[in-house]
C-alpha cells in the first residue's frame, strides 16, 4: 500500500466510478452495501467461539451438506443487506434451492447477485479459514422482478466478482473487469484499506492444491499429472509443494498470491465435478483471469460454460496459466509420455 495516501474501499469504488462518465452510481452503491455485509459477517466470525454460533443447525442444505449456524447467519446477513437498496432485481445463494426475490415493497434494479455466503463452513468449528464469494451480473430481463434467466448467465458476462476471506486478517479481493485488487480490514477504524493493488499471479508456480484423498477415484490422466508434479523439477531440483486447506477461498487466495494450481477434478463419485459453477467456479475464474491466470474444467474455459441449472457442478482447474495448461494436457491425455 502506498505510504503517501490511504485508499479505502469507498474511495476506490468512487474513483472507479469517475473513470466511467456514464455511471449512475447504482453499481457503486451495490458494492458499498456488500462491504457492510462482509463487516457484519467478520464481526460474528471473529467472536464465534465466544457466542452460541458454532455448530450445526441439524439440517442439510440442497447439496447434502450439514448447515452450520454461521452459514445461516451469513446467508441472512447478505440477503438483508442487499434486498432494499434498489440495485438488484434478484439474488441466488448456494444455501437456497431457488432464486431469492426482492421483497415486493422494495424497488428493483438492473443487477443480479449470486453468492456463497460462507465457503469452507465445514472448517468453522476447527477455526480454519472461511470466506464469502460473490458474483454480479447485469440483468437480462427488461424490468420488474428478476427471474431464473437473469441468474443463468455464462461467467464471461460477470461485471464483478470477488471474495472476503476471514483469516488471520480479513481481506476483500475483487475485480470489476479492470484488474484484481485486495483490501485488508483495519478493525480499529472499521475500514477496508487498499493493501494489494493490481494483483498479478505468476505465470507458473510451485504449489499444487488438491484433495489427494480422492486419488483412487481419479482418471489415469489426473493421476499422472499429480505424479508429474511430485517429480523433481529439472530447473529447481525439487518437486511442487502440496498445500490443501479444504476451503476454496483459502486455497484460491494463496494460489492467487503465490502462483501454482488449485484442482478439484471430476472423479468416479462426482463425474460432473463437485464444486458449483455459479457460486464458486465463475467468480473465481473471473478473478484468476483478471490477474493473468487461467481457469478451465480441464477441457473448456470456465467462463464460456452456459449454465443449465442454478446449482450446476463443474470440475475446476484454476491458477497460473502455464500450470493449468499443463494440467489440461494431462487430463485430456494428449501428451506424448
Amino acid at each position: 500500500m502506498s505510504q503517501n495516501k490511504v485508499i479505502t474501499i469507498e474511495r476506490h469504488i468512487i474513483e472507479g466510478e469517475r473513470a466511467h462518465p456514464g455511471a449512475t452510481g447504482n453499481f457503486s452503491g451495490l458494492l458499498r452495501d456488500l462491504t457492510l455485509a462482509f463487516k457484519v459477517i467478520w464481526r460474528e466470525v471473529s467472536k464465534a467461539g465466544l457466542v452460541n454460533i458454532l455448530g450445526s443447525v441439524g439440517r442439510e442444505n440442497i447439496h447434502g451438506d450439514q448447515v452450520k449456524k454461521l452459514d445461516v447467519f451469513a446467508d441472512e446477513t447478505i440477503y438483508k443487506a442487499m434486498d432494499h437498496g434498489g440495485h438488484l432485481c434478484v439474488m441466488a445463494s448456494e444455501e437456497n434451492e431457488d432464486v431469492l426475490h426482492i421483497p415486493e415493497h422494495y424497488p428493483t434494479g438492473k443487477y443480479v447477485l449470486i453468492y456463497d455466503p460462507l465457503d469452507g463452513s465445514s472448517n468453522i468449528d476447527a477455526n480454519a479459514t472461511i470466506g464469502t464469494i460473490i458474483s454480479i451480473y447485469r440483468r437480462v430481463t427488461p424490468s420488474g422482478k428478476g427471474s431464473m434467466a437473469d441468474c443463468l448467465q455464462p461467467g464471461y458476462k460477470q461485471v464483478a466478482a470477488g471474495y472476503a476471506i476471514y483469516g488471520s486478517s480479513t481481506m476483500l479481493v475483487y475485480t470489476t473487469g479492470d484488474g484484481v485488487h485486495g483490501f485488508t480490514l483495519d478493525p480499529a477504524i472499521g475500514e477496508f484499506l487498499l493493501s494489494h493493488e493490481n494483483i498479478r499471479i505468476p505465470r507458473r508456480g510451485k504449489i499444487y492444491s488438491v484433495n489427494e484423498g480422492n486419488t483412487h477415484r481419479w482418471s489415469e490422466g489426473m493421476k499422472r499429472y499429480i505424479n508429474h508434479l511430485q517429480e523433481e523439477d529439472k530447473e529447481t531440483g525439487r518437486p511442487y509443494s502440496s498445500r490443501y486447506i479444504g476451503s476454496l477461498v483459502g486455497d484460491i487466495h494463496r494460489t492467487l498470491l503465490y502462483g501454482g494450481i488449485f484442482l478439484y477434478p471430476a472423479d468416479a463419485k462426482n463425474p460432473e465435478g463437485k464444486l458449483r459453477l455459479m457460486y464458486e467456479g465463475n467468480p473465481m475464474a473471473f478473478l484468476l483471469e483478471q490477474a493473468g491466470g487461467r481457469a478451465s474444467n480441464g477441457c473448456q474455459r470456465i467462463l464460456d460454460i452456459q449454465p443449465k441449472t442454478l446449482h450446476q457442478r463443474t470440475p475446476l482447474f484454476l491458477g497460473s496459466e502455464e500450470d493449468v495448461i499443463t494440467a489440461e494436457e494431462f487430463v485430456q491425455d494428449k501428451r506424448d509420455r
